[in-house]
């Protein structure tokens, strides 16, 4: 992601943008009458989201004592990514692993280069490590092993603490490992609480492992609550079978319940957070993601496929790994559940490390097409009947794929129109009734002439004033050039470190923006608010829509997430002209209507209340949802306080008084 402006699109004045934000003054009411035809048609797809992969470096200075003893018996010890309390740790997440992805436990396949034993610690009398010359798979290339002292007579293991805390709510979890070792007996699984020492759960299960090769064991048990985040998983084994030997463990996993119950799926409680967004589309992997530091560890379509213990994972471009346990079947399912259109972004030959173009891109498109007979192909080809083998009968349906990320930046700007060229001619000649779009809005960077039906796509963040700025930024351009805005989002920099979280300005200045695209949404096809969510443990980038970290009820809606929601879930399928009294600003307005329903969406961008009467003739009834509060004004990490109110409206006539608080957001729904 970067800012920044393109092309002419970043060209055009702005009608009225601080009028009255500031004098203090008591702003004169305006009418806004509605009209009953005319306008254009609005994009089905014009309100979505981004999902891409972010990091942060943090300290972690844990000591775990349980009653200054461990579990076994044997004494304190340290741990929670560093094992000695002075150690910093690199310790990482993604929105992901550890985020939106259900699987909870970290570094539970040792993949990439740069965790080494993070989230991992002795549980009793044994030592632990990771064992390279154990591979689970050509995959998952080492395992941890647990040696077991001779004499050893008490249960004995290993803890995983997650990402800052496991997640213990009153669930029934799921539970999975890959075990190898001469061992017949039971297997001891908990949940405990990191410091405090309470077992939430407590499940024994009996395995028969033996030391020619891996097997993979599951199993299923209920939690009770913890009040807080700060628990782990811990995995022991009866000590006095195995003392003097070692046992190897590989690809742990821990799931609570999954959004529709799907394996390998996605938390409930995320997604369902965003599933009440309504967003129309998910533009997926990424971004940067796609890329890769160097080309080969871009994103392989082709290994976040099939059984996890065949993903290798990979590097990111924010150095840390990415299991891609979150696939391109899981990306795929998670579209299909939420009702949203899937945009895949495909690598177009650009990393941060290389580029490829010319001849020698050839087969990296050939892998493409690869990737396409997968999503399309029947039963009958090599790849078609490879998804069919993972679980996907039916081809998948992808309506839209972009072409690359970025790719007038970081170098890629010469080559993109060539790279471009090949890759769309290919895709295009096979499948013709996939939409294409280009990975930037710069025609320096583009194909000469672009070929029809291509979206062109731009990404902007914003201080607030530069959001409404660009209200009008669409008003003026070609008809016959369509758009997206793959990632756009207001950006709060006060804070150099930590949460810095979205406030009302901030959102009602992205909801302008928004209002000007809606406006023109006959050529700005689709907008994808970004980035989606963080883990307040893992801060790289905010704001974001929401976030949450390991403990309960810390599920955090930002007021920019309340103007997604409203936006999203109120918006007619034609944008209706109005005639108002005033020129925009401080307020903005946008109409559109379905059959007989209208939308009316309002912005007050200042200081000032604004009396609005609303004219929509022959309609009798209206519902308001408003989201207002003071300019600085948010929802911090646990603490929800400005949220949208609704009220009923009756109209006299059809008109409606509406009363826009200061720096407010608000959607009429009139019938």
């Amino acid at each position: 992601m970067r800012p920044g402006c393109v092309a002419y699109l970043c060209l055009g004045s702005t009608v009225g943008l601080v009028q009255g934000i500031s004098n203090g003054n008591v702003s004169e009411p305006v009418t806004l009458t509605v009209g009953r035809e005319g306008g254009n048609k609005s994009s089905p797809l014009l309100y979505g989201v981004m999902f891409e992969v972010f990091h942060s470096w943090v300290l972690i200075v844990h000591k775990r004592i349980i009653n200054g003893t461990n579990l076994s018996g044997n004494g304190s010890f340290w741990y929670a990514g560093p094992h000695e309390a002075s150690e910093r740790a690199l310790t990482t997440c993604c929105q992901g692993d550890g985020g939106i992805h259900g699987q909870l436990l970290q570094n539970n396949g040792f993949q990439g280069t740069s965790l080494g034993m993070t989230s991992y610690a002795p549980v009793g009398d044994v030592e632990i490590s990771q064992d390279m010359s154990n591979p689970v798979s050509d995959a998952i290339t080492s395992s941890l092993k647990v040696s077991v002292p001779d004499g050893a007579t008490e249960y004995a293991g290993f803890a995983n603490t997650g990402y800052i805390g496991v997640p213990v709510m009153n669930h029934t979890y799921k539970s999975s490992f890959w075990m190898k070792g001469d061992y017949s007996g039971t297997v001891n699984l908990q949940l405990v609480g990191s410091v405090s020492g309470i077992v939430y759960a407590d499940h024994n299960l009996t395995v028969k492992s033996t030391s020619s090769k891996f097997r993979e064991f599951e199993t299923s048990f209920n939690s009770t609550e913890s009040p807080d985040g700060d628990n782990e998983w811990h995995l022991t084994i009866d000590g006095s079978k195995v003392a003097g030997s070692s046992l190897n463990f590989g690809l742990i996993q821990l799931f609570p319940p999954t959004y529709n119950d799907r394996d390998n799926g996605l938390r409930h409680d995320l997604a369902t957070a965003l599933d009440h967004v309504n967003s129309a589309f998910l533009r997926f992997p990424g971004g940067n993601n796609i890329e890769g530091l160097e080309i080969d560890s871009r994103w392989k379509w082709n290994t976040t496929i099939g059984p996890l213990v065949d993903r290798p994972g990979r590097e990111s471009d924010w150095f840390y790994p990415n299991t891609d346990a979150l696939g391109l079947d899981e990306y795929l399912w998670w579209c299909e559940d939420m009702n949203m259109a899937p945009l895949l972004a495909i690598w177009s030959g650009k990393s941060y490390g290389g580029i490829v173009s010319g001849s020698d891109l050839k087969p990296f498109v050939d892998d493409i097409m690869n990737e396409m007979e997968y999503l399309f192909g029947s039963e009958h080809t090599h790849y078609g009947k490879m998804r069919i083998d993972n679980g996907r009968k039916e081809p998948w349906k992808v309506d839209f794929v972009e072409i690359g990320n970025e790719d007038d930046l970081t170098g890629g700007c010469d080559t993109y129109p060539d790279r471009f060229n090949q890759i769309y001619k290919a895709i295009h000649d096979k499948y013709p009734n996939i939409t294409l779009v280009a990975s930037n809005g710069n025609y320096s960077c583009l194909p000469s002439p672009l070929p029809q039906n291509v979206i062109i796509d731009l990404h902007l963040y914003r201080q607030p004033d530069d959001f409404v700025a660009l209200f009008n930024q669409f008003d003026n351009q070609p008809r016959n050039q369509s758009v997206m805005v793959g990632e756009y989002g207001c950006r709060n920099t006060s804070s150099a470190l930590g949460t810095y979280w979205s406030f009302m300005q901030g959102s009602c200045s992205e909801a302008i923006y928004m209002m000007g695209m809606e406006r023109n949404s006959d050529i700005v096809q689709m907008a994808a608010y970004a980035p989606l969510l963080e883990h307040f443990g893992f801060i790289s980038w905010s704001p974001t829509m929401y976030g949450f970290n390991s403990s309960p009820e810390t599920l955090t809606l930002s007021t920019s997430y309340y103007v997604q929601q409203m936006f999203s879930s109120n918006k007619g399928n034609t944008v209706l002209p109005v005639n108002s009294t005033a020129d925009f600003g401080p307020l903005y307005w946008v109409a559109t209507k379905t059959d007989s329903k209208y939308y009316m969406k309002l912005a007050n961008y200042g200081p000032d209340e604004q009396n609005v009467t609303v004219s929509i003739p022959k309609t009798e009834s209206g519902r308001l949802e408003m989201l207002g509060g003071s300019q600085n004004e948010g929802n911090q990490p646990y603490d929800v306080t400005v949220m949208p109110v609704t009220t009923n409206l009756t109209g006299d006539h059809g008109n409606y008084s509406v009363t826009m608080a200061p720096w407010a957001v608000a959607v009429l729904i009139a019938t």
